[in-house]
């Protein structure tokens, strides 16, 4: 029913099914794990009104589980990729396989998922660190290019009563900078790649 996956790893597409509704795969190495994307195979849907809740789970310095909810996998979001580079030294949270004792070796991670009611999903709330951005890095940069020049910008605004005369100096009204950023933030949206044409 799921898959997992790691950047220049072999897909695991057998989970090893620890309850009638839990499910792990093993993170060898998991130190050199920067993210992970779990994801559904396409054979067996969800049934109706159920989803699984996605958790990292790795040994902490005494050798005990430490369980951190990462997010969640439905019929209509069958796949998800999760950050757990940041999450190596976090806190544990609240999870649905407490009362397991899986085997934990001081190398080895897991993924756990647990079928659970859509209803209990949408309570929990994943570790805000686990979630990966879904702009591209250049369109990210682009948009704090923007905000920082803005930004800038608007700070030497002046009203016309402020400003002195000086015959050297060229300005700018602060509303045509708002419209080019503006105009600037609306095509980023609609093609990050409109500036190559």
């Amino acid at each position: 029913m799921f898959g997992c996956l790691v950047a220049g790893r072999l897909v695991q597409a057998v989970a090893q099914q620890v309850a009638e509704d839990k499910f792990v795969f093993d993170l060898p190495d998991y130190e050199n794990i920067n993210h992970v994307v779990v994801f559904m195979l396409g054979t067996i849907p969800f049934p109706e009104g159920m989803g699984g809740s996605v958790y990292f789970c790795y040994p902490d310095q005494s050798g005990m589980a430490v369980w951190q909810l990462l997010g969640f996998v439905t019929n209509e979001k069958p796949s998800a990729i999760f950050k757990i580079s940041g999450l190596k030294s976090g806190k544990g949270s609240q999870h649905p396989f407490g009362a397991m004792n899986l085997p934990q070796t001081p190398s080895v991670a897991q993924i756990g998922i647990s079928v659970e009611l859509l209803e209990n999903l949408a309570q929990q709330t994943p570790v805000a660190s686990a979630a990966v951005s879904s702009v591209d890095s250049f369109t990210e940069f682009t948009q704090k290019m923007l905000d920082n020049f803005y930004n800038f910008a608007s700070s030497f605004a002046v009203t016309q009563a402020q400003m002195t005369p000086n015959p050297s100096e060229a300005f700018i009204p602060a509303n045509v900078v708002l419209k080019w950023y503006e105009n600037f933030q609306r095509r980023l949206t609609q093609n990050p790649l409109f500036w190559k044409t």
